[in-house]
Parts: C-alpha cells; structure tokens; sequence
C-alpha cells in the first residue's frame, strides 16, 4: 500500500468523470476506459485474460432493455479507473452490476472507493436495493480484493469455476459422446451466425429459462423477460459488435420444441478463443446425457467451421456438479474463480 501512494501521490490528487462511450468526441477516453478493464485482465491471468473490445462494449450501451453508465477516473491526463454501472430495465429493476477496475499502480490511495460510492449513488437514484460486483483470480492464486468487498458491505453469493477445453479435441471421442445411442426421441440442429427464424420463439423461452434453471445460489435475482423480438435484437447486436455464433440446439421430436441449447461466440478481436456463453436442457427433459452430447456436437461444428479456434472458454458455477462433470468428461480443465458479490441496499426515498 505504501509503494502505491508513493508512485500514485495524494489520494486528493485524482478526479472522476462520465464518460460517453458512444461520443465521438470522447473516443479517446473510452478506448483508454476499457484498456483499464483489459489491462486488469492482463495482471491477473497474463495472456488468458479475457477481455471485451470497446466495440462489443457498445453493442451493450446501445441495448433499450438495459441501461449502462460508465465513469472513469483520471490523475491528470491519465485514465487509471474505470466504473461501468449496469441497470436491468426490463426485469430485475431491483438489481444493479457494477464493473470496477483499477490499475495496479493507482490502488491505496481511495480511487476505488471514490468509484464504488459513485455507483452506489447512481444505483440508490435508480431505486436499485440489490448491488452486485465481481472478482476473479487465476488458478494457484488468491482473491486480492476480498478484502476491498468484504470492508464495504458485500457477501459471496456465488462462486464460479473459469474452465477451458484445447482444441482441437478428439474428435473421434466427441462423435462418440454426440452420437451415443439413446434417447431417440430427441434430434441435434446446429446454426452459425445467424439464428433461423423459426426458432426464435423456442429460443427465447429456453432463454428465459437459463434464469431460472441454472443454479443461482444466492443471487437475488428473479425471472427474467425474454420473447422473440427481444433474442433478435440481442443476437443482432452481437453480430454487429464482430462476434461470430455456433450454436446447437435440441429438439423433442415428438413435439417438435426445442428442450435445450449450447451456444459459443467468437470475437473478431480474439479469432483464437470461442467463449462459452450458455448450455441449458429444460428440467422436465433432463435424465438423457442432452446436455453432455449437446456441448460435444457443438464443439465438434465449431472445430468444422472456425478450425483456427484453440480453446473453448467457460465459467460455471461451483454447485453445479452435473455441469462441471460434463466438462471433465470433455477435457476441460478449470484455470480459474471468480465470486459473485451482493450487497443489500436500501432503496432511495
């Protein structure tokens, strides 16, 4: 901590601004604001950081079922902390993410702090009651900022496994595990990039699901509010922000709904990485291995398709025991946590 006020100077000696991220004017700043998040990454995992680019992030800011306000804090004409308050305005109205990030060379002197209480502030003026943050740190290490939450109110709700699988994996295994017989009643599709139309009603309600039938342990978040319109608008978003798609759904051949999906994405920014985003079999047709041969036919059409892609990326919550055995049984091995932090606020008045 001293070494820290030392190289960073009085703790009076730093200010805090919105920043516009979609204002051309203010390119500058939020390209540097989000270098702030990326070079957090960098400091905790080296070069498996996992970072967003400014353009995904915008992808975000432009969304109408969400609100996002970003601030950053400056020493002089450096941007060294950077604050991303996420306000749910479809659902969860009660909820507020904050994404908070400080360079190494800036902590001791209270720029954390100052960040935290201004998303507080703006999280209690939105009648927000239900905080949330997150730490991670790699495999072998410890969560340096446990003790930052734990003095300002927060409680572990959550703890998460980060996991990843080498491709390319065998794909003689992988054939074997998607096309094990059983379950006849159920068929695997496939898409990348773009979702076919005619699923988009299925898939949104499977979407829908995900916030309900995965585990949650003890966020206090509730059902959120997915239909048709809502999953196209999302999916074109990512595609805009440069984020390329496989996914692999099921479906119950008798009643021709889809049960269940398993979705990647890939960054134009990260060609080398597919990131995990979610893997779903609704709970009335679990029983079947779905979920195991859903995961292996979708990494098997990514291997097909986008063969330059080394790794799958994926985080998973600890007690979801049935998740993380699936991904032993396709290699995957974990290389890092993260925690969920909640802290219970009182509405304004």
């Amino acid at each position: 901590m001293s070494d820290d006020r030392a190289a960073f100077g009085d703790r009076a000696a730093f200010d805090v601004r919105p920043v516009d991220l979609l204002d051309p004017d203010q390119e500058q700043a939020a390209q540097e604001w989000i270098d702030v998040h990326a070079a957090i990454q960098r400091d905790l995992f080296g070069d498996r950081g996992s970072a967003w680019t400014l353009e995904e992030i915008r992808g975000f800011v432009r969304e109408t079922d969400k609100m996002r306000v970003a601030l950053a804090a400056w020493r002089g004409t450096d941007l060294v902390g950077a604050l991303e308050v996420h306000l749910p305005l479809r659902d969860n109205q009660h909820a507020a993410m904050l994404w908070l990030s400080v360079l190494p060379s800036a902590r001791g002197v209270g720029v954390g702090s100052r960040l935290l209480a201004e998303g507080e502030r703006i999280s209690a003026e939105n009648d927000r009651s239900t905080l949330m943050v997150e730490t991670e740190w790699a495999e072998g290490g410890v969560d340096a900022a446990e003790g930052f939450a734990t003095s300002r109110g927060f409680v572990v709700a959550q703890t998460v496994l980060r996991s990843e699988q080498t491709l390319p994996a065998d794909p003689a295994m992988l054939h074997a595990v998607a096309e094990r017989p059983g379950a006849a009643d159920y068929a695997f599709e496939s898409y990348v990039d773009d979702m076919p139309d005619a699923w988009l009603e299925d898939r949104a309600v499977l979407q829908q699901r995900m916030s309900t039938d995965a585990p949650a342990d003890d966020l206090d978040i509730a059902e959120e509010d997915w239909d048709a319109e809502r999953l196209r608008a999302s999916n074109a978003r990512s595609r805009a922000s440069g984020r390329r798609v496989v996914e692999t759904v099921v479906r119950h051949v008798t009643s021709g709904r889809l049960v269940g999906f398993s979705t990647v994405s890939v960054s134009r920014n990260e060609p080398h990485l597919a990131y995990q985003r979610d893997t779903l079999v609704l709970r009335e047709h679990r029983g079947h291995g779905l979920g195991l041969r859903l995961k292996a036919a979708n990494a098997l059409r990514l291997m097909e398709e986008m063969p330059e892609v080394s790794a799958i990326r994926t985080w998973n919550a600890a007690s979801n025991d049935h998740i993380l055995a699936v991904n032993r049984r396709l290699g995957y091995t974990v290389d890092g946590y993260s925690r969920e932090w909640q802290k219970v606020a009182g509405p304004s008045e």
